[in-house]
């Protein structure tokens, strides 16, 4: 099939089916919408209160939510996009795995197969059912990026069986008893157990509280009521979603770009290929024309490939409105063949899976820009600049892993507004650094020596592209870093005249003072005691003619620091000259400049 958006999957026999008659009134509806908000945003804060883990409880890199029988999505607590329809397709395999009758109340279900929720095995999916007066209405759900799962530190994997332990559909707790064999089996492959088992146990804090808060809701206004809820908020997301669509003129919409390379063809560009086709009320994204599969660890499955038309989808016709659900998509279709870097399938490695989706939003953007020049962004960084250093310390003789980032980047501009400077790029939506002072309470055998704004990483434009970022680290002991950057080579594109911004870029500072400049992204090198490495992310490009942004906008970003007064002649026009300590604008000058 061309189509892989996945069925519904059919509800177990005792689920309970909506009731028309029970449809609540305006305020009730609004009571159970805001609810249903609450109950996923109480799972979010219990989660990052009880995990072990930095990249759960810093850098939020997880989502929860609330999914109806058929494992359609109703609400879900703010955090990553791409993972939303992941936990989806999650708990429609596992309904369909099961089969009708074989999920009990107390049952919490397990996997991390990568094919099935898209991304790689660190994401571990819980699924807990939400049965009342004995029948099945819902799900309570969490995925969440445990530090290890086994596998290969190191290096380049070029299947799954190297990148870690693989957990098929399995139930961690059988009626509510847990499983202890599968619990010491998982607990066996992973290099942190104790940090495995922690996270463990607050995902399921997070899913029993889901549960808890939804069967509350349910006995204060009934079963069928809430169901009759939901259903009208999916209808009510879907029509809204339809209505923007109707403002997009019909027609047949490509854009493209490209990838560094797989990891392992270096230099070798991947191609990125989107075809939008608006008819009506419906819009199809067509991503057949995708790179195939790659030989390396940057694919992704055919759930991620979905997510990442979701995310443009829903940035253009239901931007900040919550609960996120399954309606919004509705009008989507999605036409993903197998076997693209998209959607790949079995034994494709997966480790770095969530890199190329980013490209496809931008190009989902850039396909759409003449028709809505208002509605889109420039071209943004689209990485998330992580590296991973890892060894023995040599000060304590302990194995240590250290991942640096998600890292802040550049996103574009638009036609109404500069864009936003050092934000998580656009897939991993709600995730954040992690602050220089929790890095090294935790890792004392870093220091972060510096983070800061990158100047003139902004495309320029009428309106300035945002800035990335730049951070140096410097290790307390010597050890190995990789590193798998991205859009190294394929700079974030201005639109409507508006200049490209700076790409990504890493490099490493050695102690005796020689500078190592990675022309690619993907780094494997050893470091010693005094060593540092520098992670600079690309900016967003700008929008318009840069000529036509006033000079008195450019001095204030010369003074902020965020332009140099060469890109502010070279790029603008525009005459900056210092005056002591501050910076003054030469008015006759640029008006020379600007009129030549």
């Amino acid at each position: 099939m061309d189509d892989t958006t996945v069925p519904a999957a059919a509800a177990p026999q005792d689920a309970a089916a909506p009731d028309p008659a029970a449809a609540p009134d305006p305020i009730t509806a609004e009571i159970i919408r805001a609810s249903l908000v609450s109950i996923t945003d109480e799972m979010k804060t219990n989660l990052m209160r009880t995990a072990y883990n930095l990249i759960i409880y810093e850098a939020q890199d997880f989502t929860v939510g609330l999914f109806d029988a058929n494992g359609d999505t109703i609400s879900v607590g703010l955090g990553l996009p791409m993972f939303v329809g992941g936990l989806s397709d999650a708990i429609k395999a596992k309904i369909a795995f099961y089969g009708p009758g074989g999920i009990k109340p107390g049952d919490i279900l397990l996997t991390n197969d990568a094919y099935i929720m898209g991304s790689h095995l660190n994401h571990m999916i819980f699924t807990l059912p939400v049965f009342h007066e004995g029948r099945l209405v819902a799900f309570a759900a969490s995925m969440a990026h445990w530090l290890d799962v086994g596998g290969l530190l190191g290096g380049t994997t070029t299947d799954i069986f190297a990148e870690g332990l693989q957990i098929p559909i399995v139930k961690l707790f059988k009626e509510g008893v847990q499983d202890d064999e599968l619990t010491r089996l998982i607990a066996t492959n992973v290099r942190f157990p104790d940090l495995a088992m922690g996270d463990l146990r607050a995902q399921v804090a997070a899913i029993r509280t889901g549960e808890t808060r939804m069967r509350t809701l349910l006995e204060r206004y009934g079963a069928g009521t809430v169901q009759a809820g939901v259903t009208g908020l999916f209808d009510h997301s879907e029509e809204l979603a339809r209505q923007a669509v109707r403002d997009i003129p019909d027609g047949d919409y490509r854009a493209e770009a490209f990838m560094d390379d797989d990891g392992v063809h270096t230099g070798t560009p991947v191609p990125i290929r989107v075809r939008v086709v608006v008819e009506g009320d419906t819009m199809t994204i067509d991503l057949s024309e995708m790179s195939p599969q790659v030989a390396g660890y940057f694919n992704s499955g055919a759930t991620a490939g979905r997510s990442a038309a979701q995310v443009a989808f829903t940035c253009l016709t239901s931007p900040g409105r919550r609960p996120i659900n399954s309606g919004s998509v509705r009008p989507l279709k999605v036409l993903l063949p197998p076997g693209t870097v998209v959607s790949a399938t079995k034994p494709a490695a997966m480790r770095w899976w969530m890199t190329y989706p980013m490209t496809v939003v931008d190009c989902v953007f850039r396909a759409l820009a003449e028709v809505l020049p208002d509605a889109v962004i420039a071209g943004h960084y689209a990485d998330l600049g992580m590296t991973h250093s890892y060894g023995v310390d040599d000060r304590t003789g302990q194995f240590f892993q250290f991942f640096g980032g998600p890292q802040g980047g550049g996103w574009g501009a638009t036609s109404r507004a500069d864009g936003q400077s050092a934000t998580i790029c656009i897939n991993d939506g709600d995730t954040h650094n992690a602050p220089a002072e929790v890095i090294e309470a935790k890792y004392p055998m870093v220091t972060v020596e510096e983070y800061a704004l990158r100047e003139d990483s902004g495309g320029a434009g009428r309106n300035r592209g945002g800035l990335g970022t730049r951070i140096r680290v410097r290790m307390n002991t010597s050890a190995r870093l990789d590193s798998w950057i991205e859009r190294t080579s394929c700079a974030p594109w201005g639109l409507a005249g508006g200049r490209d911004a700076l790409a990504n870029r890493i490099s490493v500072e050695r102690a005796d003072g020689e500078v190592v400049d990675f022309r690619n992204g993907k780094v494997g090198t050893r470091l010693s005691a005094g060593d540092c490495h520098v992670v600079e992310l690309g900016g967003g490009g700008g929008y318009g003619d840069p000529y036509e942004r006033p000079a008195a906008r450019v001095l204030a970003d010369v003074r902020a620091g965020y332009v140099s007064p060469a890109a502010a002649r070279d790029s603008y026009g525009v005459v900056v000259v210092a005056d002591g300590e501050a910076f003054r604008l030469d008015e006759a000058a640029t008006a020379r400049l600007r009129e030549a």
